[in-house]
């Protein structure tokens, strides 16, 4: 099982916590990104008023206008 040990110190600058928060890894060229995950719109990718539709993230707008059709 490989594991990734972030130091205290950064968990702390960028409040993440233990067994909660979660981590999106990237990879561009030589470099491993790390970022916290945020739930985005699984339509136009937005994070803002994200919600749980059918099991799925949708934001308020998208699901607006799903609801028109």
């Amino acid at each position: 099982m490989g594991r990734l040990v972030i130091p205290m110190e950064l968990r702390r600058a960028f409040n993440l916590r233990d067994n909660v928060d979660s981590l999106e890894i990237f990879v561009e060229g030589d470099t491993i990104i790390l970022k916290k995950y945020e739930p985005s719109c699984i339509f136009c990718d937005s994070a803002d008023d994200v919600e749980k539709f059918k099991g799925r993230n949708i934001c308020a707008k998208c699901l607006g206008e799903l609801a028109k059709n």
